[in-house]
């Protein structure tokens, strides 16, 4: 059991690109009304023939790419999403074939927009007891699909896309580059997040989920520093759930990651529920602003209530 590490990350997001203005002519609102309160500005949206297992695909053939494997070098898919259609075959199954995987256990992962940071676990304890050697950890969502277009405190929130990170096992005697897992729920808030219904729509009691997430998650997000072996001073990179900058930046300050770098995609990608995580991480890498090894927390909350992070070592 020597543990896994992350050695390469990939993103995609669809080409439509909706802006706060787009969203003024669909319902009542407007940019300044939508910036001052979750600072979106700007979010992609995928087209009726770009399904969700598509967009995980083009992350994930962008992270294999990107840690020089192939496809039959992968054994294990995981694919955290909450927007798949159908229940047979899985969106990881559907992502295996189109990269032509050959024969990996795949399984779907819905803890909505915890979803990522579980997948993320799940493949390093399956790493960690043997059960495979490399994997395929994607977020994807097509969270338009399951919105109601004319409610404008929903509408206004969501985007597309994918987020891909490959995890490997790693080599005796080498420190693990994925941290212990601290994840766990609130199921009596579970109906503060859905999505329900026939259709399926997406709805939330957003004051609740802000008071939440301002008051308890920053405790948990530090046991998960100190599950890792370190203080929250000395990450180099906080990823949160990209929902709400105005919940965003509060949080990276009382965690206490004075030093860090802090994730502000949901500004040009809205919440993409599971792939915000992994398509915030990747951003941050192709940009620059972080550097291989360096210590990165990843929290996800949000739906169920659920919430899962780990510290994690930049690829």
């Amino acid at each position: 059991m020597n543990g896994s590490r992350i050695t390469a990350v990939g993103h995609y997001q669809p080409a439509k690109v909706l802006t706060n203005e787009d969203l003024a002519a669909l319902v009542d609102t407007s940019d300044e009304w939508i910036t001052s309160r979750v600072g979106i500005r700007t979010r992609h949206i995928a087209g009726p023939d770009e399904p969700v297992d598509e967009l995980a695909a083009h992350a994930a053939a962008k992270a294999l790419a990107a840690a020089g494997l192939t496809s039959a070098d992968i054994d294990l898919v995981l694919v955290a999403t909450s927007t798949a259609v159908d229940r047979s075959p899985n969106m990881a199954a559907r992502v295996a074939a189109r990269l032509g995987i050959p024969s990996p256990a795949a399984m779907d992962v819905n803890v909505v927009c915890a979803g990522f940071t579980h997948a993320l676990a799940t493949a390093d304890h399956t790493v960690r007891a043997g059960a495979a050697t490399r994997a395929l950890v994607i977020g994807a969502e097509k969270m338009s699909e399951v919105t109601d277009w004319t409610d404008r405190t929903t509408c206004v929130l969501v985007g597309d896309g994918a987020g891909a990170a490959v995890v490997e096992a790693c080599a005796a005697g080498e420190e693990p580059g994925i941290g212990p897992v601290l994840w766990g729920s609130v199921p009596e808030m579970g109906h503060a997040v859905r999505i329900e219904g026939q259709p399926a729509r997406f709805a939330q009691e957003g004051q609740s989920v802000y008071r939440w997430a301002t008051t308890r998650l920053p405790p948990l997000a530090r046991e998960a520093c100190e599950r890792a072996g370190l203080a929250p001073a000395d990450l180099a990179a906080v990823v949160l759930h990209q929902a709400n900058l105005r919940i965003i930046e509060p949080l990276a300050h009382k965690i206490g990651a004075v030093n860090a770098v802090v994730a502000r995609d949901v500004t040009r990608s809205g919440n993409t529920s599971a792939a915000s995580i992994p398509l915030a991480f990747s951003k941050l890498v192709e940009q620059g602003d972080i550097s291989t090894g360096d210590p990165v927390l990843l929290f996800g909350f949000g739906g169920n209530l659920s919430y899962a992070g780990q510290v994690v070592r930049c690829p």
